[in-house]
């Protein structure tokens, strides 16, 4: 990258707006703060600063300016979404994204069977294939 130029902390991160998530499971952690951009939101969550969890997303207060960083994301069970015209969520890609990357050592996805149906082998398992 140039000199001087910095990545953009939203790269990271899926984009769904007027859009909340509403814990139905009470064990689900969350920690807001005010802070006056989504892209201050974004570095906390991505390195997890200050927060007692995995941050694995975020929803942003656009009227309030109020970052909500959140353990769990649209896909975790215990979660409903909420139409919200003041909110707009931003979810960690390596949690949503259903797809593999290169050799799939960062993959955090859900998916845990092959397209055919197979089950699929655990990482920490040589049976029935070596790695």
């Amino acid at each position: 990258e140039g000199k001087g130029k910095r990545r953009n902390p939203l790269h990271d991160f899926k984009k769904t707006g007027e859009l909340m998530l509403i814990k139905v499971n009470k064990t689900l952690e969350v920690k807001t703060k005010l802070l006056n951009t989504t892209e201050q939101c974004a570095k906390r969550c991505s390195r997890n600063k200050g927060l007692s969890f995995t941050c694995k997303a975020f929803a942003y207060d656009r009227v309030t300016k109020r970052c909500h960083w959140l353990s769990f994301n649209s896909l975790t069970n215990g979660v409903r979404k909420k139409q919200d015209h003041a909110f707009d969520l931003y979810e960690k890609k390596d949690y949503v994204r259903n797809c593999i990357i290169g050799k799939g050592a960062d993959y955090k996805g859900m998916i845990s069977v092959t397209k055919s149906g197979i089950q699929c082998q655990a990482w920490n398992s040589m049976i029935p294939h070596e790695h």
